[in-house]
Parts: C-alpha cells; sequence; structure tokens
C-alpha cells in the first residue's frame, strides 16, 4: 500500500519557542481513515498545520503524497492542496458569500464551469441535507450547519486527502452525526480517500476500520 505521509524525525514548533511535537518518525497508508488525540496543547493542531503546509519543520522532514513540505514552492503547495479537502473547528466560511458559493470555492479556483459547478453543488446540498437553505449566509445558520457547509466545500473537489481539526468539537447530535457519515463515506471503497481527525473523542458509532495514533510530551505513537 502506498503511504501518502511520511514523517521522519519531524520536529515543530513556533517561532522562538520550544518544540511542540520532537523528533516522531510515523507513516500513514494511502486510503486509510486515522485519528489523531491528545491533550489540548499536546501539538495535535499543530501536527495537522504541517500537513497542509501551514506550518514548516523545524527540523526533520515531512512528505505528504511525494511532496516533501520542507522547502516546498508555494505554486508546488497550491497544486498539492487542490487535491486536499481541509475542515475546521470555526468552519473558516467566507460571511459575505451565500453557502453556495462558499461550498463550491474549490471548484471555482480550478476554474470548473458554471454547469459543473451547479451539478457537484445540487449533489452536496442534498448530501449534508441542505438544500432547504440556498440562498442564505453563513450567519444565518446554526453551527451544525455552517460546519456542513464546511464539510460539503472539503468534499466538493473529491479530494484525495482530507484533514479534520476537531470537526464535531462544537456540534450537537444531529449533526455530528452527518459529519461522521460524510467523513466515513469519503474514506469508503467507492472513493477511498485518506481521512485524518484531529479529535478529543473518538465516536463509539464509527463502522470503518481506522488507526489511532496519540500526541504525548512531543511524541506520537500508535494505540493498538
Amino acid at each position: 500500500m502506498d503511504k501518502v505521509i511520511i514523517a521522519k524525525d519531524l520536529s515543530l514548533s513556533y517561532p522562538k519557542g520550544e518544540p511542540i511535537i520532537n523528533k516522531v518518525n510515523f507513516v500513514i497508508d494511502s486510503g486509510s481513515f486515522v485519528f489523531i488525540t491528545g491533550a489540548s496543547g499536546s501539538g495535535k493542531s499543530t501536527l495537522l498545520k504541517s500537513l497542509y503546509g501551514a506550518l514548516k519543520p523545524q527540523s526533520g522532514s515531512i512528505v505528504v503524497a511525494g511532496v516533501e513540505l520542507n522547502g516546498v514552492s508555494k505554486s508546488k503547495l497550491n497544486f498539492l492542496r487542490q487535491h486536499m479537502g481541509i475542515v475546521f473547528q470555526d468552519y473558516k466560511l467566507i460571511k459575505e458569500w451565500t453557502i453556495e458559493k462558499n461550498i463550491m470555492l474549490p471548484f471555482m479556483i480550478a476554474g470548473y464551469d458554471k454547469v459543473q459547478q451547479q451539478t457537484q453543488l445540487d449533489k452536496l446540498l442534498n448530501h449534508v441535507r441542505l438544500k432547504h437553505q440556498v440562498g442564505k449566509y453563513p450567519q444565518e445558520l446554526s453551527g451544525g450547519e455552517q460546519q456542513r457547509v464546511a464539510m460539503a466545500r472539503a468534499l466538493s473537489h473529491t479530494p484525495v486527502l482530507i484533514l479534520a481539526d476537531e470537526p464535531t468539537g462544537n456540534l450537537d447530535d444531529y449533526s455530528s452525526q452527518i459529519i461522521w457519515n460524510l467523513l466515513e463515506g469519503a474514506n469508503s471503497s467507492d472513493w477511498r480517500a485518506t481521512v485524518i481527525v484531529v479529535t478529543h473523542h473518538i465516536p463509539e458509532s464509527m463502522s470503518v476500520d481506522y488507526k489511532h495514533y496519540h500526541i504525548e510530551y512531543g511524541g506520537i505513537h500508535e494505540v493498538t
């Protein structure tokens, strides 16, 4: 099985700070579903940022989909991100845009025509159960609905790698279950995206096989 992520002696820190992640080594197989847990401040989100190039290694290396992110060019990083879907705990929606435009942002960046955008949009709105909210803006929706918009945006371009940072941390049970179902669906045999989720709590309802990594004292180890 191909390795979608390879970390070698990876250390991560913020400017002038001590390492938060310290000389860790791990690999993630293509098509796998991975949970990353750890206490608050342990470095979960820090590690996730390194996976999409928002934080460069202090030392060591991180390779994502064959791309070495230490010293990667802006154009190559942008190309890599076009094959990723990223879901944040605070949604990161553009408040001046309707939910439809927010969802189709990756398609717009990629230059798809309006017919293709509309076809995909209709599918996604049904998928996340938000067809009845067409024309509304993010601030007109509940937190759970906003996260479902963010999830639809992350899935819109059928990414090969999905990164989710506490995607259900602020949600009610109904919206949380929709998000987990969508992530499981993206990892299914029909799609087989690699899914990496940072969370405090792994839901008991998960039906997919998954790996579990735990971060503690700057290290990372697999929980079996």
